[in-house]
C-alpha cells in the first residue's frame, strides 16, 4: 500500500499538466468551433470585429477569415506557440492601422502559412516580417498595396511561396526581395508594373514559377533574367511589350522554361520575327502560346498572327533594301550623266582608275 501511495503522491505535481492537456479545448471561444482532433480552431464569417480571446494555446491552425475585422490588437495571439496556419482573408484590415496587426505577431515565431488576402493593406511596415522568420507561404493578393519597401520581407528567409498579385503596385525595391533565397513562386499578375529591372530577382536562384501577367510592363531589362537558374515558367502575357531582346532570354540558364508572351501590342517586322525564330530554336525555351501572339502593327499586319506570317516579314524587308539601294544607284548614276562635260564612259572609267585620269576630268 505504500507504494500505491507513494505512486499517487508521485502523480499529483503532474494533474496540472495532464489537466491543461485535457481543458485546451474546452477553452474555445463561443463564436468558434474548435477540433480537438486537429487542433483547428474555426472562427470563420461570424462577424467578428476583433480577434476572440480564449484561443488554446495548442491550436495549429485558426481560420479568422470572411469577418469584420479592421485591426488586430497587439496582444491577441500571444502564447499560440504552436500556431502553424493563420487565416485572415477577406476582412477588413486597413492600411492606418496595419502595424498594430503586425506588432501582435511577435509571439508567432513557428508561424509557416499567412493569408490576408482580400483586405485593404495599402503598405508594409519595415518591421513586418520581424518575428516570422519560419514562414514559408505568404499571401498578400487582392490588397491596395502601391510600393514594397525594401526592409519589409527581409527577415523571410525560408519563404517558398510569396502572392502579391491583384494589387496597385508599381514600384518595388531592388532589394525588397533580396533575403528570398528560398522562394519558389513569385505571383506579381494583374499590378501596374512598368519594368522587370536588372537586379531585383539577384538572389533568387531557387525560383521555379515567375507570374508577371497583366501589368504594364514594357521594358525587360538585358541582365533582369540571368538569375533564374530554376525557372520553369514565365509569364508575361498581357502586358505592353513591343519588342523584346534574344540576348535577355539567353541568359536564362535553366533546363526548360515555358514563356507566355501573348496580349501584348507586338511590333511585327523582321527583328521580331527573328528573335522568336531565335527562341524557339532554343531547346530549353519554348514560347507556349506563340500560336496566341498577335500583332499590334504596322497596319498591314494588325490583327495577324506572329505564326502565320512565316518569313514573309523579313522576305519583304530585304526586298524593301533592294528596291531602294537600286534606287540610290540609279539616282548616282543619273547625276553623274548630267555632269557638266563629263561623259558617262569616261567619268565610270574614272571612279574604276580613281588616279591621274580623274584629275584630267
Amino acid at each position: 500500500m505504500r507504494v500505491g501511495g507513494c505512486a499517487v503522491l508521485c502523480l499529483i505535481p503532474l494533474l496540472p499538466l495532464f489537466l491543461n492537456s485535457t481543458m485546451a479545448f474546452e477553452m474555445c471561444p463561443s463564436d468558434c468551433l474548435c477540433y480537438e482532433s486537429s487542433a483547428l480552431v474555426d472562427c470563420q464569417s461570424r462577424g467578428l470585429v476583433h480577434v476572440p480571446p480564449s484561443i488554446p494555446p495548442s491550436t495549429w491552425m485558426l481560420d479568422l477569415g470572411g469577418n469584420r475585422m479592421t485591426e488586430v490588437r497587439s496582444r491577441s495571439f500571444v502564447g499560440l506557440w504552436s500556431l502553424k496556419i493563420l487565416l485572415m482573408s477577406n476582412n477588413n484590415l486597413l492600411t492606418n492601422v496595419c502595424f498594430v496587426a503586425f506588432q501582435s505577431f511577435s509571439s508567432l515565431h513557428f508561424l509557416e502559412r499567412l493569408d490576408l488576402s482580400f483586405n485593404r493593406l495599402r503598405w508594409l511596415p519595415q518591421d513586418f516580417s520581424q518575428s516570422l522568420s519560419s514562414l514559408q507561404q505568404l499571401q498578400l493578393d487582392h490588397n491596395l498595396l502601391q510600393h514594397l519597401d525594401s526592409a519589409a520581407l527581409s527577415d523571410l528567409e525560408n519563404l517558398r511561396k510569396l502572392d502579391l498579385s491583384r494589387n496597385l503596385l508599381r514600384v518595388i525595391d531592388v532589394g525588397a526581395l533580396s533575403s528570398l533565397s528560398r522562394l519558389s513562386l513569385l505571383n506579381l499578375e494583374g499590378n501596374r508594373l512598368n519594368a522587370l529591372k536588372d537586379g531585383l530577382l539577384g538572389r533568387q536562384q531557387s525560383l521555379e514559377k515567375l507570374l508577371l501577367g497583366h501589368n504594364n510592363i514594357s521594358v525587360v531589362e538585358t541582365e533582369a533574367l540571368a538569375p533564374l537558374r530554376s525557372l520553369t515558367l514565365l509569364g508575361l502575357q498581357g502586358n505592353q511589350l513591343e519588342r523584346i531582346r534574344f540576348k535577355t532570354f539567353l541568359k536564362l540558364q535553366t533546363t526548360t522554361t515555358h514563356l507566355l508572351m501573348s496580349s501584348n501590342p507586338w511590333i511585327c517586322d523582321c527583328e521580331l520575327q527573328r528573335v522568336f525564330g531565335k527562341i524557339q530554336h532554343v531547346r530549353r525555351l519554348r514560347v507556349y502560346d506563340y500560336e496566341d501572339i498577335v500583332c499590334h502593327a504596322p497596319p498591314l499586319q494588325a490583327g495577324t498572327a506572329l505564326s502565320s506570317l512565316d518569313s514573309q516579314l523579313c522576305v519583304a524587308e530585304t526586298a524593301s533594301v533592294l528596291i531602294i539601294t537600286i534606287t540610290v544607284l540609279l539616282a548616282v548614276i543619273g547625276a553623274l550623266v548630267k555632269a557638266e562635260d563629263v561623259s558617262l564612259p569616261t567619268c565610270l572609267t574614272c571612279i574604276f582608275l580613281n588616279d591621274r585620269l580623274c584629275s584630267v576630268y
